[in-house]
């Protein structure tokens, strides 16, 4: 079975691996599709919805993601420029709504018919880093299940 190890390799960085039982071409475009993407990007566990995902995935092409929880009053936009874009093999993007946002860079290779998927994210501060591993990092394991499941469905 298939698991996602989350390390914290310094005091501004994070990586996060997954080998998926996928062709590379295939994984990436779970990546780099909108429509794929919003079926598997939030953790089902806590209650937020993807209500909008626009991808311009080529570099110096923007993202902009905007989330829904019942908890809030007002949605919550993610949004970044992509820096890097390598088809099938590398996508490096900024995260632009806080002065805080790391810099994530997502490397697909393959091996024999499966694909290992490294997703490093370097932070600013050591604070950051911090506030990331409490929210938004813990749902990573999850986010990767669900990009297994729908994978499975594709190869």
């Amino acid at each position: 079975m298939n698991r996602t190890t989350v390390e914290r390799k310094s005091d501004h960085e994070l990586v996060v691996r997954r080998t998926f039982d996928a062709p590379m071409h295939i994984v990436f475009e779970a990546w780099s599709n909108p429509e794929l993407f919003k079926q598997w990007w939030v953790p089902k566990s806590v209650g937020m919805s993807l209500v909008s995902c626009d991808m311009d995935v080529r570099t110096g092409g923007t993202y902009r993601l905007v989330f829904s929880h019942p908890a809030f009053d007002q949605p919550m936009a993610f949004f970044g420029t992509y820096k890097e874009v390598t088809p099938h093999k590398r996508l490096v993007w900024t995260n632009e709504d806080s002065d805080q946002g790391a810099v994530t860079t997502v490397t697909f290779e393959e091996n024999a018919g499966k694909t290992l998927v490294t997703f490093h994210e370097l932070y600013p501060t050591e604070a950051a880093l911090d506030e990331a591993l409490a929210g938004s990092a813990e749902g990573l394991p999850e986010q990767f299940a669900q990009l297994d499941e729908l994978l499975a469905g594709k190869s």
